[in-house]
């Protein structure tokens, strides 16, 4: 279900909750959004569509990946950089890592681990920072 693009900084400032089981419909709404803003939008996380729930979903590659309960357990290589949001008007500075190792549950909450660069690590860390109650 395509769910409409939360703009409430109050909501969005809050830290989301763990990801259960039972959150996998949201995943499910939260692809489907994506996949409807694709035009404008590369990733996104749960409280974007209004549910505070550790869980984003971002474009990799031509095809789209879903993480539960993220967080990055090693970084490197610090840079500048300037992003915008569908949930918040214009663009903002942001401090972003080059390399960033995250680690998260996959649909069947199983624990992944894996290593991000560039432009895919850029847009993780950003969904991170909905997770955190970060405002870019």
């Amino acid at each position: 279900m395509i769910r409409p693009i939360c703009k409430d900084e109050a909501f969005l400032a809050q830290k989301a909750e763990i990801a259960v089981p039972n959150d996998l419909p949201v995943a499910q709404d939260l692809l489907d959004t994506l996949q409807h803003h694709r035009a404008g939008c590369v990733g996104m996380a749960a409280n974007m569509i209004g549910v505070n729930k550790r869980i984003i979903a971002f474009e990799q590659d031509g095809s789209y990946m879903v993480m539960f309960n993220p967080e990055i357990v090693r970084k490197a290589g610090p840079y500048d950089a300037e992003e915008g949001c569908l949930s918040l008007v214009g663009t903002r500075p942001a401090k972003r890592w080059h390399s960033i190792k995250v680690r998260w549950q996959n649909e069947q909450f199983q624990v992944r681990v894996k290593n991000f660069t560039g432009w895919t690590a850029q847009i993780i860390q950003h969904e991170l920072d909905h997770c955190e109650g970060i405002l870019i």
